[in-house]
């Protein structure tokens, strides 16, 4: 049998299970690890054992001593286990290219069984192919898995390069609190009840937003943190309730400094954890024209396929639809699909879905052929018969030639018809495959600055004016004297940083003048009495000679998301919350005892069965 295992006296560790190489064949050595794999061909035993840092096949020769022939008999996946052993080089003909520890195996001289295994919920594999219920249920185990060990390996590795970056720049690092006071910032705060101070609550922050601007006014310059922030929103893909960020701050800057800056951090990132080598500049786009080539403020850059505008062959068509668009202050947009007129009407029809999910009415279409004696190009199918007269102006126009299909979308507000356009060419890039041949030809990360965004938007439902970002965000100068009586019109010096399609980071110059900041507040509704409850210890600082300052705040999750080639962020973060914000491993949230709610004088109120 098996040793019994005395804790005092388990065996030492002298070798990970990535470290053995053909150099330290005939070493005696211990190894500890987790059973990966196990295979018998007669009297002997192969045994893969794996810890964090690789796999190293191990053996049981068929003239092992019967203690270690019992134990490996009893071995399963997952049990972990010490093996002493001696090193040896594999024959030629057995050499393993695909592990860094092939030329060699271990010849097992004692095994030592340090826990077993029960059995298992499911294989514990390059990746998990159980869902994703049982894999959180059972994180413990999924983290063992090659493909989560490496995310988080890279996760870490990109943090540490972070804090290597921003030292070398000269930023402090500078903890601020996570109990905080609760302050509208976009989403629904996550609220602690204070024992000490019944009815009164603690906010966990959605962002150290407040606090690192108040670090500016206290005079140190150049500030950064990877903060966790906490929101109580819906979640998704990219987005959970509890997510961290690369928090940054600086004094006497303006926006180009930040994006420079920026642009230092990520380029050495990439080279630090992917060896990828990032231009030193990004693209840069204004929101209108994000908004008017692509329909989206966070565009996918890898692939080109640009939005363009159809309006100069609508007056007159007698299209009604577009026309109508037009005639309301609209805008009709199209999109050229390159070779894609064997697109079938069940192929539109599903497009057509894509684009009403955003309010379209619809999707017009068109395809481009060559007909006739001369072999003209035509236009036939969808809404050609409106358009027939102005086939060459068309094409020319929009750069559309034979085997071309031309997709459009009219509507009366010109938000609509980029939205909905927009998300039809997101949809067109991995349905025609142009993201990933775009990856095949090294075109992996397509950064991009957005930049100029709206101050404000106009809330229809509840009919006010908020902040497009946040309240604290710098009215571009031009605007100031219309800020009140325009409020549509006002760009703010804002600034998001994309990747692939995602929002990376968003950050933007700060107001710094307490006047200059009340009168954003006025805008949404927010007067001098309420202003100073909310926000009172920050505007107060401001009379405190505050510096000009601005930052920027990089989601860590999402970088390291799309630097692992994923599309959630579950996928990078250790203890992760499921689409409802549960977590199926230790049951939170969780009901407390009455009396941990009298301690904090709160009282449930039960829903009442429907």
């Amino acid at each position: 049998m098996e040793k019994i295992l005395d804790t005092a006296k388990s065996p030492r560790r002298t070798a990970t299970c990535g470290q053995l190489r053909k150099a330290d064949a005939g070493k005696t050595i211990t190894l500890c690890g987790w059973v990966h794999r196990k295979r018998d061909h007669g009297g002997v035993s192969f045994i893969n054992l794996r810890d964090r840092y690789g796999i190293t096949q191990t053996v049981v020769d068929d003239d092992a001593g019967d203690a270690v022939k019992a134990a490996a008999a009893e071995l399963h996946n997952e049990f972990c286990i010490a093996v002493t052993g001696l090193v040896r080089a594999r024959p030629d003909n057995m050499v393993n290219p695909d592990m860094p520890t092939g030329e060699i195996e271990v010849s097992i001289t004692d095994i030592t069984i340090l826990n077993r295994c029960e059995v298992l919920p499911f294989q514990v594999e390059d990746e998990s192919k159980a869902n994703e219920d049982l894999r959180l249920r059972y994180r413990y185990l999924d983290l063992r898995s090659s493909g989560m060990q490496q995310r988080i390996a890279l996760r870490h590795e990109a943090a540490f390069a972070v804090r290597e970056w921003m030292h070398g720049q000269g930023f402090y690092e500078i903890e601020t609190p996570t109990f905080v006071k609760s302050t509208p910032e976009g989403a629904r705060d996550y609220l602690v009840p204070s024992r000490l101070y019944p009815g009164s609550f603690y906010a966990l922050p959605q962002s150290p937003q407040l606090y690192k601007q108040l670090l500016m006014v206290s005079g140190f310059d150049k500030y950064f943190q990877i903060a966790r922030c906490y929101r109580d929103e819906d979640a998704r893909g990219d987005r959970q309730p509890e997510f961290t960020q690369v928090d940054i701050e600086m004094s006497f800057v303006q926006r180009d400094d930040i994006l420079a800056m920026t642009e230092g951090l990520m380029g050495h990132i990439f080279k630090k954890c992917l060896g990828v080598d990032l231009p030193a500049q990004f693209v840069r786009l204004s929101y209108d024209d994000a908004m008017n080539t692509y329909g989206s403020d966070k565009p996918d850059l890898r692939f080109d396929l640009k939005m363009q505008d159809f309006s100069p062959w609508v007056t007159g068509s007698g299209f009604q639809a577009f026309e109508g668009a037009l005639d309301a202050g609209g805008a009709v947009k199209a999109l050229v699909v390159p070779r894609a007129a064997s697109y079938s009407r069940k192929q539109i029809e599903e497009l057509e879905g894509v684009a009403k999910i955003y309010k379209a009415k619809g999707l017009a279409w068109m395809k481009i052929s060559r007909g006739g004696a001369e072999a003209q190009r035509v236009l036939e199918g969808g809404v050609s018969k409106f358009f027939l007269n102005r086939v060459d102006e068309i094409c020319s126009g929009l750069g559309a030639d034979e085997g071309d299909l031309i997709l459009i979308v009219a509507d009366a507000k010109k938000k609509v018809a980029n939205v909905a356009l927009g998300a039809v060419r997101s949809r067109l890039g991995k349905d025609l495959g142009l993201i990933e041949a775009a990856e095949k030809a090294g075109n992996r990360f397509a950064f991009a600055w957005i930049v100029d965004f709206p101050m404000f938007s106009y809330n229809e439902d509840e009919g006010h004016w908020e902040a497009e970002h946040h309240l604290f965000s710098y009215p571009q100068e031009q605007y100031h004297a219309t800020l009140e009586s325009d409020p549509g019109s006002v760009k703010g010096d804002l600034y998001d940083l994309v990747l692939n399609g995602y929002e990376l980071a968003s950050g933007s110059i700060r107001i710094h003048d307490p006047e200059l900041q009340q009168r954003v507040f006025n805008v949404v509704g927010i007067g001098r009495e309420e202003a100073e409850v909310k926000f009172g210890f920050l505007t107060n600082a401001f009379k405190y000679g505050a510096p000009p300052h601005g930052g920027i705040a990089p989601g860590l999750d999402r970088l390291v998301m799309l630097m692992a080639g994923e599309t959630s962020i579950k996928e990078v973060i250790a203890f992760p919350k499921n689409s409802f914000a549960q977590s199926p491993m230790d049951g939170c949230p969780s009901e407390v005892d009455e009396k941990q709610l009298q301690e904090l004088h709160l009282h449930i109120i039960k829903e009442e069965s429907k």
